[in-house]
């Protein structure tokens, strides 16, 4: 017989925070990073690729929208390991569809679905850390979590992205490595289900609602939702959350497109596999300690100190794709640099951004007001990602970059408008 004492008190974070997490980016980069190399790979044009993959953000736009039913219905547990079970079966799914002539139009369907199940996957997941762990072990696994996190964007983009490459080359059927890249991410997650199933503790705070209807969600979210856009600077803090990375939102549609084209093209004509090396694994490696010392800058000056510095830094890198577009060098050494250079910048860049989302959600409803603008934080990446691929293609890739550095005075424009608490984000003495 179960006892009533929760599994929570019995079982260490370290068995299942690390893997939930890893769990929560596996789909992300399957569906917005992943997607894009493939369907480059098995000869989709630029235009069709950003346009349709940048809908794919659509699921992490409207979040918010469904994420009080997931507090309303079923458990946070039970929503975790559906969530994994579907996710492995969407993974599953787009294998089988590779290898048919239609493949284009019913991979993107099966994609669709595995977006949302992921957006609902990160939903629960996020709200059942908070309930399994206590207060001090919510402040220690955070940065467990999010190293994790970056472990599944290295193995996915990176590692996985290289064995792609290697069973390309072996095989010398780029459709069925595909195929067998998609049924190992699937067998991937139908371990995690089944791991998780039975390793996730019990918290006695995570049951679903008897007392809240759906009538009293919907109001409660009407309430606070008006609330957010009756904020001080609401219109410029909207605008800062959708243009502050208007340009690479275009250009991390076009990198990987980029590295792949030949060189006959404007391209670099890397393999599958230097692709994993190159974006996969020094680009990540480059974002992270970029976003780790972004944060240690802004914990000692403040937001308002350093967000003209990390402004220039989301912008400024851009222009190496202006050299590597122009010159297409053959060394990789040189192409890795200048991946890192961009990645690092954005990177360190980033972090004035989610700085100034949790700024503006502080408050009363900062939880709400904070998913809220993770939804404008995806639609600013959808909304220019969809015509990037076809202004890329009328412009090439020289002028494309240009374009891109020119979108940069946009960067420089919204954060020229915020106004910032001097003292917001300063370590206290």
């Amino acid at each position: 017989m179960m006892s009533d004492k929760p599994l929570s008190n019995k079982r260490s974070p370290w068995f299942w925070v690390p893997s939930l997490y890893f769990a929560q980016g596996i789909p992300y980069v399957a569906v917005m990073i992943i997607s894009v190399l493939m369907y480059k790979r098995l000869g989709i044009s630029n235009t069709d690729i950003a346009l349709y993959t940048s809908w794919l953000n659509l699921p992490w736009v409207i979040k918010p929208f469904w994420s009080p039913f997931v507090d309303l219905l079923k458990t946070k547990r039970w929503w975790v390991v559906t969530m994994q079970l579907l996710i492995g079966a969407g993974l599953a799914g787009i294998a089988f569809t590779i290898p048919t002539t239609f493949f284009f139009q019913a991979s993107l369907a099966v994609f669709w679905l595995l977006a949302f199940s992921s957006a609902t996957h990160d939903i629960a997941a996020d709200g059942f850390y908070m309930l399994g762990l206590d207060s001090h072990d919510q402040a220690f696994f955070v940065g467990i979590r999010s190293t994790f996190y970056r472990l599944a964007i290295i193995a996915g983009q990176g590692l996985l992205v290289m064995f792609a490459g290697f069973l390309e080359d072996t095989t010398g059927n780029i459709p069925l490595a595909w195929s067998i890249t998609f049924f190992i991410l699937a067998g991937l997650f139908v371990a995690l289900f089944l791991y998780h199933r039975f390793v996730l503790p019990l918290p006695k705070e995570d049951k679903a609602s008897s007392a809240v209807t759906p009538k009293t969600i919907i109001k409660e979210f009407l309430g606070t939702f008006i609330s957010f856009f009756k904020k001080k600077q609401a219109v410029v803090a909207i605008l800062f959350m959708l243009l502050y990375r208007f340009p690479e939102a275009q250009l991390t549609k076009l990198v990987t497109p980029f590295l792949v084209d030949s060189k006959e093209v404007g391209g670099l004509g890397l393999s599958t596999a230097e692709i994993g090396l190159v974006y996969g694994t020094v680009g990540t490696i480059g974002l992270t300690l970029g976003g780790i010392l972004g944060g240690i800058a802004a914990s000692s000056g403040g937001l308002k100190r350093w967000i003209w510095p990390m402004a220039l830094a989301i912008s400024l890198p851009d222009a190496v794709f202006i050299y590597l577009s122009s010159v297409q060098p053959d060394n990789l050494w040189i192409i890795n640099t200048c991946v890192f250079v961009e990645q690092f910048g954005y990177g360190f860049g980033f972090t004035a951004y989610m700085l100034y989302l949790i700024y503006y959600s502080d408050g009363e409803h900062k939880t709400a007001h904070y998913a809220i603008c993770t939804a404008f934080m995806a639609l600013g990446l959808m909304l220019p990602g969809m015509a990037a691929g076809w202004l890329q293609e009328q412009m090439g890739y020289v002028n494309f970059f240009w374009w891109v550095m020119g979108c940069c005075l946009v960067t420089l424009l919204v954060t020229a408008l915020l106004k910032i608490d001097p003292e917001f984000g300063k370590k206290k003495r």
